[in-house]
């Protein structure tokens, strides 16, 4: 083979390989693509009534950038892939999936000036809970603590869980150990979906642990106002 038909044929390659990922890429990015894996199904169900509805799933599950591209969507969805054919795929209700701070914070980064704003100055979701608790300071918490905590440490089911108790938004589950009204979650007893759905405020606000050198409070106006314990977050 000359060098004509080698430049030919490895330029024919280069311009297959760019027109499969034209389509290839756009059509895996769409939430629809994920839900046809049976395992995803009860997921993309609750991301469709939640409030991210309008935010697609590789905005969240893939990082930005080249590196996040690779391991994220094609080393993560290929080995998926191969698992639903070939294997045998995790429960739906084990199911883990890990969303990086840095992409949470590309939307909600406000969240962070939470306790450093008036109150009457917050957004309405956040004043009707009385949350003033510092965003910052817990953000700076989880990197000291170096455990790969971050936003969904906490609101891990912003989007795949529905509201309880009359609220209009998830809120983070961690309020079931004060709560006088119970909430049962349902999933099955030791599966991931439970032990995440009751996992509470005071496995670090436990009085014990420290930051900073003080043990942390497990009193709740730590992070809310105290007028807005009882009514706005139902406690009694």
């Amino acid at each position: 083979m000359n060098w004509n038909r080698k430049a030919t044929l490895i330029l024919a390659l280069i311009a297959g390989a760019f027109a499969f990922g034209g389509i290839a890429i756009p059509l895996t990015n769409h939430p629809k693509f994920c839900a046809s894996c049976h395992t995803i199904t009860p997921s993309y169900d609750s991301w469709v009534t939640s409030s991210h509805k309008e935010v697609t799933c590789v905005a969240c599950h893939v990082r930005p950038g080249l590196e996040g591209w690779i391991h994220d969507k094609a080393w993560n969805g290929t080995k998926d892939s191969m698992i639903q054919l070939f294997g045998t795929p995790t429960d739906s209700h084990n199911l883990q999936a890990k969303v990086g701070s840095d992409v949470c914070l590309g939307c909600h980064r406000n969240i962070l000036r939470v306790s450093e704003i008036a109150t009457r100055d917050l957004p309405p979701p956040v004043k009707d809970v009385g949350l003033v608790m510092s965003h910052r300071a817990h953000m700076e918490a989880f990197g000291v603590r170096g455990q790969g905590e971050g936003c969904t440490t906490c609101h891990s089911a912003v989007v795949h869980e529905q509201p309880i108790k009359g609220y209009p938004i998830v809120i983070p589950r961690g309020h079931v150990a004060a709560d006088s009204q119970p909430w049962y979650p349902d999933h099955p007893e030791g599966s991931v979906l439970r032990t995440r759905a009751l996992s509470d405020c005071f496995r670090c606000h436990d009085g014990k642990q420290e930051y900073k050198g003080k043990p942390i409070s497990r009193k709740c106006e730590t992070c809310h106002l105290p007028d807005k314990i009882g009514a706005a977050l139902l406690f009694n």
